[in-house]
């Protein structure tokens, strides 16, 4: 499977070119994604995994090479042994008494090598099990990008709607504010009531706490994006650019499926878990099958050192080993009912991840466009409570409207533009987690 996301990240880098200097306060979406990929444990994790398993290929393939050993020793020994043999009393005394053991010295060096010959597919299978589970690692690592990228995207847009939602609090505080002023002012001039003063105050009142809030927010989803940057907590990074609003255009789920099904890294990493369910059945079977190897060895056995290099002295074998297994209690049979179970569970999971991906696809589809309507509906809304705003402020100064239609011409503009801006955030994480799903890049 083609590394989406790494060619892509090959394209950042491109861009970007290399990062110097201090760190950056004000950072764009893909670089905040550029950063996240560079530095986050997650990643890095996934590609010392990988690692690991070039170490395991390395250590299979050994099994398809000889082995070869240098062995010495030395060894200094009595051995009573004959004294204690059967029929030892009829020996003449005169014998009897020769026999009698000396400790002694036995010096040994030789070269020992072991090549399997026949292994009934075990060493390939091997082999074949530990590729197909490197490729496993790579999809794996694909995953872990695509997650992350998709979690730093979130971050990085919740970050922008907080600061974004942050300046409407604030402008509609300052609205507040000024018509407050305004109606402390025509009091004075005799023209409207204390009520009007107070409900305008109250009014600026409840809108602190919002600020509060919004502020307390700007803090929090900051604090997640510089943890997805592997930054201090408390760096004062700010999201630029804006949210993502081109048109969603794909709608055909059962074309959406099939790429889905295609792309996924996890749908790829099941697919490559049923492939080693069956080399690990195939390894199972060898385990009964007949199995022959060389064996041979070269070197020097004296008890004198200095007969060590006495051609009298060298030894040599050369043998083949054939082993057919039996019985062994089942327990080659039950390797292979394990085997055959793994292998079933596999299909089963990849048949479950379809419909995961399926189930998510369909999810991305109505969450896109729910956002897309409420989008158009606020984008609409938001006309006509600036309209009506406008037009009551203007019936209030002449008398013609309360302090109490004005608060509401207010607060019904404010949760129109509040609505527009969760929409327009809404929108642009539906679409990023829509094409997660696909195994496209989150980001575009």
């Amino acid at each position: 499977m083609p590394r989406y996301l790494s060619q892509s990240i090959l394209v950042l880098l491109a861009a970007l070119g290399p990062l110097t200097g201090a760190e950056q306060e004000a950072l764009t979406l893909v670089e905040c994604i550029h950063i996240a990929l560079e530095r986050h444990p997650d990643v890095a994790k996934s590609r010392a995994s990988a690692e690991i398993l070039k170490g395991k290929i390395r250590e299979v393939r050994a099994q398809a090479f000889p082995e070869v050993n240098f062995n010495s020793s030395f060894t200094r020994w009595r051995d009573p042994s004959l004294l204690n043999a059967s029929g030892i009393d009829k020996f003449p005394p005169e014998l009897l008494e020769a026999l009698v053991p000396h400790a002694v010295n036995l010096f040994d060096y030789s070269i020992s090598f072991k090549q399997p010959i026949y292994t009934a597919g075990k060493v390939r299978n091997a082999m074949k099990l530990a590729s197909v589970e490197s490729e496993g690692a790579m999809a794996d690592i694909d995953r872990s990008e695509q997650d992350l990228a998709l979690n730093a995207l979130r971050a990085f847009y919740a970050l922008m709607w907080a600061e974004r939602y942050r300046v409407l609090v604030a402008e509609t505080l300052e609205q507040k504010k000024l018509h407050a002023a305004t109606a402390r002012s025509r009091f004075e001039n005799g023209v409207a009531t204390e009520v009007d003063v107070l409900r305008s105050e109250v009014a600026v009142a409840n809108v602190k706490p919002d600020l509060v809030r919004a502020d307390h927010a700007v803090g929090q989803t900051r604090a997640l994006l510089n943890y997805h940057l592997v930054r201090p907590i408390d760096f004062p990074t700010r999201a630029m650019g804006g949210f993502q609003d081109q048109p969603w255009e794909e709608w055909d789920l059962e074309v959406l499926c099939t790429e889905g099904i295609r792309r996924r890294p996890e749908m790829h990493r099941s697919r490559i878990a049923e492939r080693s369910a069956a080399v690990q059945l195939d390894l199972a079977r060898a385990e009964s099958r007949m199995r022959v190897e060389s064996q041979g060895a070269y070197g020097t056995l004296a008890r004198d050192p200095t007969n060590l290099v006495s051609a009298k002295y060298f030894r040599w074998l050369v043998g083949v080993n054939f082993t057919l297994p039996v019985f062994d209690g089942f327990r080659r049979s039950g390797l292979v009912y394990q085997a055959t179970a793994a292998e079933r569970v596999a299909r089963l999971e990849r048949e479950k991840l379809e419909q995961q991906v399926r189930l998510a696809l369909q999810r991305g589809l109505d969450e896109v466009k729910a956002a897309q309507e409420t989008i158009a509906a606020s984008q609409a809304n938001i006309q006509q409570a600036e309209k009506v705003l406008l037009m009551t402020q203007n019936n209030y100064k002449y008398g013609a409207a309360t302090t109490l239609d004005i608060i509401d011409a207010q607060t019904a503009l404010s949760v129109a533009r509040s609505n527009l801006l969760r929409g327009q955030h809404d929108y642009a994480v539906a679409r990023a987690s829509l094409r997660w799903s696909l195994g496209r890049t989150p980001w575009e």
